[in-house]
């Protein structure tokens, strides 16, 4: 038997991991690598496996001289914390294997440190890798060329992931996407042709997770409904397993805009017990969308981009974005425009990064043509390793830092969150099923458990923010929608959820604005997704089950 563990890197704080609010709401993290307990199933059961997220615990390398094995896996926005975690196993001459995203796209960056390196997925290189290691003989490389048939893959190992400490739990349904956006790396790494698991893999996940007593699960395919055709019984299934369940799950996921152009699917999605959907918008400028080759998002017969999102909003799903700035298309005025949009599209969580060339991208291949990328991206002042064109590297960074200030300022926060949740009369449509008419004692359960937290995170939201002036602007808010008596306990509970989001939010924009002409801090990085804490949590919410 080896003692074999697996190691997720610790990332930067950013704007998608939240961390400045984790700790309100007892919790280190929002969310583990899907990744993780999968690996561990592909283990065969008689090794030691041994799951380390550095996001909720600290690393401990005396431990990890004790294994046989340590295998690293990371995006390349983890990618400095790596290469430490490496070069300090080096050290201590402790065997090491490395994969992931970032192995995917920068091989060459990890080759020399690591005694094995996984290229592309690994489903089936993994496994391989384990029997020969068994038998003394391995290679130093691994590149799986094959894509992986989603329908093999076993059920992640839950049990070895410290879910206490998460916020949300993280499935994956499907990889791959249909469409060719310029800047993205998933079709480079996962394909242009969708695979989703089976259902009875699916629902599998789903007992896990409910067995193991987590609320709230976050679906991270890139695009869950890439294959239309094939998402739709999917969720019928879900749906059905959700009802005999008592709408035991809160679903979050990631998609493309045609989502609304598909009515059926959008209800769906409502059934299945989805509440909130990311999509990557990434400009309201038509040009730059074009540019990018996002063409999904420029069909003028589905209508404006802000038609669009009020029309996923108005089928009961919460939208949440993705913005970019630097396309060669954007002017200094593009950043006069988008805070607009989003009080328009009455969406609250926008997260707004700079334009980044991922190796093996499109992007990347063309500006390197151009030559238009800095190779001293590392130590960049604007964050990003494109030469801009449209702008100055200074206007591209001061731009960023003004449209970031504006778009989380309180005022304009909370009133994209009140047109949408206050004046727009939104329901999530998990919330509308008939089932719950038919189990009144469930609902007004639900009810209770909502209002308690509701009240519990606005103490904390009061009291333990420092800045007195943005507490009492908490605390007005959270009075008024209280007062109103028009939201559902569950949307009182997700408003206060949001406004400690805009804390976390504000916080990020704080050290933005602070730094002055310096460094753009690793947190406004494009596409950043961070889990680490700054202090300890308290007690967790106990997250309803319709949260």
């Amino acid at each position: 038997m080896a003692d074999i563990v697996i190691v997720n890197p610790r990332f930067n704080t950013s704007f998608w991991g939240m961390e400045h609010c984790m700790a309100m709401l007892g919790k280190r993290a929002n969310l583990p690598v899907a990744c993780l307990p999968l690996l561990a199933a592909l283990v065969p059961r008689h090794h030691q496996v041994t799951i380390i997220d550095e996001n909720v615990e600290e690393l401990d390398f005396e431990r990890l001289e004790q294994a046989d094995m340590v295998c690293i896996t990371g995006m390349s926005v983890q990618g400095a914390r790596v290469r430490e975690i490496l070069e300090e196993l080096n050290t201590r001459n402790i065997f090491t294997v490395v994969g992931g995203p970032m192995a995917t796209v920068e091989p060459e960056e990890l080759e020399e440190l690591a005694d094995v390196i996984f290229v592309g997925e690994a489903d089936v290189t993994w496994p391989q890798f384990i029997k020969e290691w068994e038998s003394g003989r391995h290679a130093c490389r691994y590149e799986q060329l094959e894509k992986t048939d989603m329908t093999s893959l076993p059920l992640p190992r839950l049990d070895l992931l410290k879910s206490q400490h998460y916020m949300f739990g993280s499935m994956q349904i499907s990889r791959g996407c249909p469409f060719t956006c310029e800047f993205c790396d998933i079709i480079v790494t996962f394909g242009r042709k969708p695979r989703l698991k089976g259902a009875e893999q699916v629902l599998a996940e789903l007992d896990a997770y409910y067995r193991a007593g987590i609320k709230i699960v976050f679906v991270v395919d890139d695009n869950l409904i890439g294959n239309k055709k094939a998402i739709k019984p999917m969720l019928r299934e879900i749906a059905e397993w959700q009802e005999a369940h008592s709408y035991a799950l809160t679903l979050f996921t990631e998609a493309s805009l045609d989502l609304a152009e598909d009515e059926e699917l959008m209800c769906l999605m409502g059934r299945a017990g989805f509440q909130s959907v990311f999509i990557g918008i990434e400009s309201p400028d038509e040009a730059s969308l074009k540019e990018t080759k996002k063409m999904q998002n420029v069909r003028e017969r589905a209508g404006t981009l802000v038609e669009r999102v009020r029309r996923i909003q108005d089928h009961g799903l919460d939208v949440w974005c993705g913005m970019i700035v630097g396309f060669d298309n954007d002017k200094p005025q593009a950043f006069e425009v988008l805070p607009g949009f989003l009080a328009d599209a009455r969406i609250a969580n926008a997260l707004i990064g700079l334009l980044h060339a991922i190796p093996t991208t499109p992007l990347f291949e063309r500006l390197k043509s151009e030559g238009r990328l800095n190779d001293d991206a590392g130590s960049d002042a604007f964050g990003t390793n494109v030469i801009p064109l449209g702008m100055s590297p200074a206007m591209l960074r001061d731009g960023l830092v003004r449209v970031t200030e504006q778009s989380y300022s309180a005022n304009a926060y909370f009133e994209r969150l009140d047109k949408l949740f206050v004046e727009g009369g939104f329901k999530f449509a998990v919330h509308q099923l008939p089932y719950w008419r038919t189990n009144r004692l469930a609902w007004l359960w639900s009810c209770v458990q909502n209002y308690i937290m509701f009240a519990v995170l606005a103490v904390r939201l009061v009291h333990q923010v420092e800045d007195a002036t943005i507490a009492r602007r908490y605390r007005t808010q959270l009075l008024r929608v209280f007062r109103r008596r028009t939201l559902e306990p569950q949307l009182l509970f997700t408003y206060a959820i949001k406004t400690a989001m805009h804390h976390h939010y504000a916080t990020i924009t704080k050290s933005l604005v602070e730094s002055d002409g310096g460094p753009v801090p690793e947190s406004v990085r494009s596409f950043s997704r961070a889990g680490s804490r700054r202090q300890g949590p308290q007690q967790p919410l106990a997250i309803n089950r319709v949260a």
